[in-house]
């Protein structure tokens, strides 16, 4: 028997791949716990609908990340800290301040944890901090830090 997988199932294969198994193991298992469905020629259409809509998605991703990862080239995002002798933060620049800073300045939402940041920034000046935008499309956006 054909079936699609719902869920990924340990030894067969991934969620959204069709398998090939005997009748029983998808009539005694698989079926009953909600992990496959039957491959008819609906579930096969719906699943390639599926599919094209998710490609679809993704293309729709890179792109905006695209978008971003030029705007991030001419940005330069500007925080102010308070700092004592010779440049030295109290306290830190944190990825989720810059990701704040960011927002606050530009209007681009970026999430804190897309920011690289090895270690917080702790003295002043210009910095440039990496962004993962996407899987592969990273951006460099220029932080000044001054007190």
């Amino acid at each position: 028997m054909k079936v699609i997988l719902v869920k990924d199932v340990k030894g067969l294969g991934k969620k959204g791949q069709t398998a090939d198994v005997s009748d029983g193991y998808a009539r005694n298992l698989l079926l009953p716990k909600g992990l496959a469905k039957e491959a008819t020629e609906q579930n096969m259409k719906q699943l390639e609908k599926q599919r094209a809509e998710e490609a679809n998605r993704i293309q729709n991703d890179i792109a905006s990340a695209k978008i971003i990862e030029e705007k991030l080239k001419e940005i330069e995002v500007r925080i102010i800290s308070k700092s004592g002798e010779g440049g030295k933060l109290f306290g830190a620049v944190t990825s989720k301040d810059v990701a704040d800073a960011l927002q606050e300045q530009h209007g681009i939402t970026i999430d804190r944890k897309k920011f690289v940041m090895e270690t917080p920034i702790k003295h002043t000046g210009e910095y440039s901090v990496d962004v993962k935008l996407y899987q592969d499309i990273a951006g460099k956006l220029k932080v000044t830090v001054s007190a």
